[in-house]
């Protein structure tokens, strides 16, 4: 007898709070908020930039957006007072181990420089593979090497200088015509992805 009567209790207790909770909600007014067509949304510099770190980390992609933006600001179009060319400022003598002859053609084709950049990136870690190997995790003059740094550095000084600062400690000096050393790059560039670049003594550029 008890448990019916709990029962019923429980019943008509459901009953009432949901015929309470209708009343209330009837007696509200719900307010659309109609979205403005000509609104336009506002991003600072600061959010983009978190965006992007969030978005792109330490990635191949965020490797080569970062040094192409020290290079060139990221621009394709981009020649500079030596003749450097495009996002990445490449040599002539370096467009041409690929086989790239026409630099008009070259300045107006992005897909052209980017698999430029990865070739480029590939011999580079063929030549230095070795010492990749080798000084990985080391310190030289208060930086830790890492292969991204080895790779930036290659881009700025050519593969070959930066074997001879790797196996001198730091001894050899080098810096491009605006001053800028290897030093600076193995640190700015160091800690990046690059792990998708295959060494490649002949990479092609389809």
């Amino acid at each position: 007898m008890k448990r019916r009567v709990i029962k019923l209790f429980g019943i008509f207790a459901v009953l009432f709070l949901v015929a309470n909770s209708l009343s209330s909600w009837t007696n509200n007014t719900v307010k659309y908020n109609k979205p403005d067509a000509n609104y336009t949304a506002t991003v600072t510099p600061e959010q983009k930039s978190k965006f992007n770190f969030l978005t792109i980390g330490k990635s191949f992609v965020a490797f080569k957006e970062a040094l192409a933006f020290k290079e060139s600001k990221g621009k394709y179009n981009r020649v500079n007072i030596y003749g450097y060319l495009g996002k990445y400022q490449f040599g002539k003598s370096t467009l041409k181990r690929f086989k790239i002859y026409d630099t008009a053609e070259f300045l107006k084709n992005p897909e052209l420089q980017e698999d430029a950049f990865v070739a480029l990136c590939s011999v580079n870690k063929w030549i230095l593979q070795r010492d990749i190997k080798r000084f990985k995790g080391k310190k030289i003059n208060g930086v830790e090497v890492t292969e991204s740094g080895i790779l930036a550095a290659a881009h700025l000084a050519g593969a070959g200088n930066v074997k001879k600062y790797l196996r001198s400690y730091g001894a050899f000096k080098f810096e491009d015509a605006f001053g800028t050393t290897i030093h600076y790059y193995l640190k700015k560039f160091a800690g990046y992805d690059t792990s998708l670049i295959e060494a490649n003594r002949m990479p092609k550029i389809i």
